[in-house]
């Protein structure tokens, strides 16, 4: 076991400010739930504005409660008020992480920092895809005997270079080049994760070991009062999830609506919901959103609460998910966990972590996602379609993840 372990949390704290958490946010705040309970001490690093942060243990705790909203984030420092750059929620986040700091360094000095700081045989840790830098790594090199474990979700910028943003194949291109050099362990969240990263960290140079664990599912508490208003209950709804951009391919959803318009159900024309924030999405898809009637079918409720997401999920026909791209795919999960029907396209991903629990439809038909959408609008084999079946593949808790993961890092 490691004399200590050191999680950065670089990611969490360059959301704060940003909405509603995403899916590799929530895993890197239940490493940090998980990792505080262990019996070795937790130390965190953080990529702020003017470097480098470190927390001891203590402060480290005390991160994880403002980060879950206990306790409330300081106000600005003069380094938080001089970055424009840098929203407001977001600089108060980063002087907090400051004034908790057991000490600060630049690039150079981070090796003294941790040298410093750090027991020998610690154990890093970074599941965020942020602040994979050669600076931490050549840092952490010179820490006796430290440990280096990465998780990679993905690598969907490097299969699918169309749907990423200009400049992001190769930015992660070299954060995977680097994680081939400097890690010991790469942790995977599926098989097929891990069958597309290792080819690319082959053609990089070095495949490190890789560990392939199934993320847990937190069942979210539905709360029907966060719900927004003007939402009509009584009328059948979908709901899609997820940030709007190229991959999750909702356009898809769109034509697929206006062929319902044309030859609805017996029951009328369902609603659909789209929640989440924009991301990075084609100019197209952003102005047929934008075009979207306030009284239409389709209604852009933007990001919500967990909470509201549970409750409208819980109250919804079904949960729709055309994405081309995956590298797991919370949403289904969180959704088969809550009972609710999924009808997802067609990805070896979804085989792996629903098995038998959704309606596998390609996004190459729309007519199987009509016929889906018409059966469930309409209440046919809801029953049998919203159970998660967990003697065909119980949902993946977070306590048998963490099992082979803290046994190896």
């Amino acid at each position: 076991m490691p004399s200590a372990r050191l999680l950065d949390l670089s990611r969490l704290i360059s959301r704060v400010g940003r909405g509603p958490l995403t899916g590799i946010d929530r895993v890197e705040l239940a490493y940090l739930a998980a990792l505080l309970v262990a019996p070795e001490p937790l130390f965190a690093l953080v990529r702020v504005a003017g470097g480098f942060a470190l927390l001891a243990p203590a402060a480290t705790a005390t991160l994880r409660d403002h980060l879950t909203g206990q306790t409330p984030w300081g106000p600005p420092d003069l380094l938080a008020r001089l970055t424009r750059r840098t929203a407001p929620t977001r600089g108060a986040a980063e002087a907090t992480v400051r004034r908790l700091a057991l000490g600060r360094a630049r690039d150079r000095g981070l090796a003294r920092l941790l040298r410093r700081h750090l027991p020998p045989g610690a154990a890093y840790l970074n599941v965020g895809h942020s602040n994979l830098r050669a600076a931490v790594f050549a840092a952490l090199r010179e820490v006796p005997g430290a440990t280096v474990a990465v998780m990679i979700h993905d690598a969907i910028p490097l299969d699918h270079p169309d749907f990423a943003s200009d400049g992001m194949p190769a930015a992660f291109a070299g954060r995977l080049h680097r994680v081939g050099a400097a890690a010991d362990l790469v942790i995977y969240a599926s098989a097929a994760a891990r069958r597309s990263v290792e080819a690319h960290l082959a053609r990089l140079g070095r495949v490190p070991p890789g560990l392939v664990v199934p993320l847990g599912i937190d069942i979210p508490r539905p709360d029907p009062a966060a719900l927004p208003p003007g939402l009509d209950p009584a009328r059948p709804f979908f709901v899609a999830l997820g940030t709007i951009e190229p991959r999750k391919n909702l356009g898809f959803l769109l034509d697929l609506w206006a062929d319902l318009a044309r030859a609805p159900p017996a029951c009328g024309l369902p609603r659909l919901y789209l929640v989440g924030r924009r991301g990075w999405a084609a100019p197209d898809l952003i102005a047929r959103l934008d075009a979207l009637p306030p009284d239409g079918p389709v209604r852009e409720l933007g990001p919500l609460p967990d909470a509201a997401v549970a409750a409208l999920l819980q109250r919804s026909a079904g949960l729709l998910f055309p994405s081309l791209a995956e590298g797991y795919g919370l949403p289904p999960l969180e959704a088969a966990a809550l009972g609710v029907p999924v009808v997802l396209n067609d990805l070896p991903v979804y085989r792996e972590t629903l098995g038998n629990s959704a309606v596998y439809a390609s996004v190459n038909d729309r007519y199987p996602w009509r016929k889906a959408i018409t059966d469930l609008a309409e209440g046919a084999g809801r029953a049998d379609m919203a159970r998660h079946d967990q003697r065909d593949r119980p949902l993946p808790r977070w306590e048998d993840h963490f099992k082979p993961v803290l046994r190896l890092t």
